[in-house]
This record gives C-alpha cells, structure tokens and sequence, in this order.
C-alpha cells in the first residue's frame, strides 16, 4: 500500500508499505499531491521493470537501492540493507507491493 504524507517542510510525500507495514521505498517531496499521486503511478509502472532499479553501496558498507524512471529519474530509495542480497529481497517486495496501486492519503482529514 502507498501512503501519501506531508514532511515537515509542508511538501507531499510518498512511502510503499509492505503487507507488515514496513516502508520499504520513500519518495522526494512534491509541491502539489497531484503531483505525488503522478510520481506513485510512475513507481507502480516501473517498479515491475528491474532494469529500472539500481542497488548501490553506502560508505558504511550496507546496500541500498533506488527506483529510476524512464527518463533516469529517481522515484524512490529503499532503506539500508546489510548486504546486497537484502537489498534484492527488497526489490521484489516493491515489485510486489507496488502493483496493487492502493492509497491511504493520511492528508485527508477525518470527519
């Protein structure tokens, strides 16, 4: 599931849960939640394309990944795994994830 937030700064914000609650990919922030609604279409799209991420190598040594757009852009960073193999598992829970295209838009308030 998507859960879309304001950061601090008042920008929108996106995070992709797994089915435990977990986030396992964050966004950058958006001026505008239509925005941040276009940028949760393009991780759904892409993230079922695994040429579309990349894993990199922090200097502390652990693994993370980023989710890239066609045009190179990046939509989404994972959080740090302890090996690169972590970091594959967590690939394919955003591909996983990431199809149902589910929102909880806690920016909506409540009556």
């Amino acid at each position: 599931m998507f859960e879309i937030y304001k950061d601090k700064a008042g920008e929108f914000r996106f995070r992709l849960l797994a089915k435990n609650k977990e986030a396992i990919l964050a966004s950058e922030g958006y001026k505008t939640k239509a925005a941040c609604k276009n940028g949760i279409a393009s991780v759904a799209k892409n993230s079922q394309d695994k040429e579309m991420f990349e894993v990199k190598e922090a200097k502390n040594g652990k693994a993370h990944f980023v989710l890239k757009a066609k045009n190179s852009q990046v939509i989404g960073t994972s959080q740090m795994y302890t090996t690169k193999r972590g970091a594959s598992c967590g690939i394919r829970s955003v591909a996983t994830n990431a199809k149902t295209g589910e929102i909880n838009d806690t920016t909506v308030e409540k009556k």
